[in-house]
């Protein structure tokens, strides 16, 4: 029998973890471990290390699991970083193992071909955690280790750099995975006392984010158990349905959110950063009682002051908070939960007004995609206007999106999430400025062929930046790109192509895209397309900008 190298070990640490696919990029320093990837399980050979941490990510969302990317060392490890930085953002985690050069030249500042200064520092940098296989009998144990560690909350990238004699050198079975660290039990103190403070709320209201995300259950019982307004991030969507009728939804900061907010007597915040977009800059009234709920202690009181806060593990903590309440008879609040109603309806008819014929995207891709389809939005227009909103999300894994707010990663966690349920649709949505700073994974997804539909907004540059000049009538720089004619490339590519230039075309489109089973660029021409009533500007602040 051929003797088990690294490659060998790496597959039966991915089964272990019920990864069946890995994104990388080839090398001369990972090439034991995409063999036997790609004998063993899936290979998919992207363009850029940075789109194989982006679709290990993507895979890792829509499964709700972990994904795994191969780089090689020195300048492919740190083509990775910036993605690595998303992942990090996220929580997401990714294994993602790269090449070092022979444990004899580790470190000698010869030159030797792939070699960088400290490249475990780099990593450790941009990665939850960052570790360098020693020995082959260490490897295994090594391996599962950062695999364990990139999946308990909160999650992450962990890197694993491998040298390359070792990756080739012969290794034995692999052992028992190492223990996983039990979760602390829910402090029975902090229940009662955060059961007496939002069990006595009139008008309470709960703002989940990303922490959240996959305490679905409970998060929805609370919020019907108390008839209360659920608030959420970008990255808690879809926690509960965002068609439930007491789901307001990403909408903090739009005037009928933020007066609903105003009228609450009680926020009960779970795993969420309050981040600077989703919070005016930190300007966003809540109720002066608080109670706040994260796995991370030092989240606790950051932003906003608290009446109580609990370090605590969010699925576990709300269902025992939720069973308390319904042990003490607490019941929805009628009139505030018509009041919660009546707002949901609200903002979303506001939004749909302010879009104009823009409105007809989100309608038209609900109508046209199961409630199971990944969405994958890249940072464009479309993205921050209506898909990071209006576009109901009903599954936290059908949610991805780059959340470090990093331009062109949309297409690489579309491709991944793609790879990952490819039974079902995906959908990505882009600016063409976004997909060029990736544009040759166009190859990658004719290659691989997965079922989905890339939606590129074509503004001929970046129009989110291009507004924000205008808007304080600076002149434009760096926002208007030479874009080319995407009809010509993606017959060039073998790639299905379809176009929209005006709001009937949207639908007809999109249903033929989706029934095409295969990968299918659609252009959306936003020079021919009617323009939104107001041009999109981000919610940041700008020091001297014309209000």
């Amino acid at each position: 029998m051929t003797p088990r190298n690294g490659g060998d070990l790496l597959v039966d640490v991915l089964r272990r973890f019920d990864v069946d696919t890995v994104f990388g990029v080839v090398s001369v320093h990972n090439l034991p471990l995409v063999d036997a990837v790609d004998r063993e399980l899936r290979f998919v050979p992207v363009r850029h290390e940075a789109t194989a941490v982006n679709a290990a990510d993507g895979y890792a969302r829509a499964r709700a699991g972990l994904g795994c990317a191969l780089t090689s060392t020195g300048t492919g490890a740190g083509n990775a970083a910036g993605s690595l930085v998303e992942s990090l953002s996220s929580g997401t985690p990714v294994l993602h193992v790269t090449g070092q050069v022979d444990t004899p030249y580790l470190g000698s500042g010869r030159g030797f071909i792939h070699e960088t200064k400290d490249q475990p520092g780099m990593l450790a940098a941009v990665s939850k955690s960052a570790a360098t296989i020693g020995s082959a009998a260490a490897a295994g144990e090594l391996l599962q280790r950062a695999a364990l560690t990139a999946l308990t909350a909160p999650g992450g990238p962990v890197s694993v750099e491998w040298p390359i004699d070792l990756q080739y050198a012969e290794h034995g079975p692999l052992p028992a995975p190492p223990r996983s660290a039990e979760a602390a039990a829910v402090d029975p103190d902090a229940v009662a006392e955060a059961a007496r403070l939002v069990g006595a709320a009139e008008r309470p209201a709960i703002w989940a984010g990303g922490g959240a995300a996959r305490a679905g259950e409970p998060l929805r019982r609370l919020a019907e158990t108390l008839g209360a307004a659920l608030f959420t991030s970008n990255s808690g969507r879809g926690a509960v349905p965002e068609d439930h009728e007491l789901c307001v939804g990403n909408y903090a900061t739009a005037p009928a959110g933020r007066a609903l907010l105003a009228e609450a007597d009680l926020l009960l915040s779970v795993g969420t950063h309050f981040r600077s977009n989703e919070t005016a800059d930190y300007t966003l009234s809540v109720p002066e009682r608080h109670v706040q709920v994260d796995l991370d202690p030092a989240a606790i009181g950051r932003v906003f002051p608290v009446t109580l806060g609990v370090a605590a593990e969010a699925a576990a903590f709300l269902d025992a908070l939720a069973t308390r309440l319904e042990e003490d008879g607490t019941g929805p609040r009628a009139a505030w939960a018509e009041r919660v109603r009546t707002t949901r309806t609200a903002v979303r008819e506001n939004q749909r007004a302010g879009l104009g014929e823009h409105a007809v995207f989100p309608a038209a891709l609900r109508e046209a995609l199961p409630r199971e389809a990944v969405i994958a939005r890249d940072v464009t227009i479309a993205s921050s206007s209506w898909g990071n909103r209006l576009l109901e999300i009903h599954d936290p894994r059908t949610n991805v999106f780059p959340r470090g707010g990093g331009i062109g990663q949309g297409l690489g966690m579309a491709i991944g999430a793609a790879a990952a349920r490819p039974d079902l649709p995906t959908v990505g949505i882009v600016g063409d400025g976004g997909l060029a700073v990736h544009f040759g994974e166009l190859m990658t997804l004719v290659q691989e062929a997965p079922w989905l539909v890339l939606l590129v907004f074509n503004d001929r540059g970046y129009g989110v930046l291009r507004n924000m000049q205008d808007a304080m009538r600076r002149p434009r720089a760096g926002v208007d790109l030479a874009t080319p004619d995407f009809g010509p490339v993606c017959e060039g590519l073998g790639l299905p192509y379809l176009r929209v230039a005006d709001p009937g075309s949207v639908a007809p489109a999109l249903e033929r895209a989706v029934a095409r089973r295969g990968p299918v660029l659609v252009e959306i021409d936003l020079a021919s397309y009617p323009p939104m009533p107001k041009p999109f500007t981000p919610p940041v602040h700008v020091p001297g900008a014309p209000s």
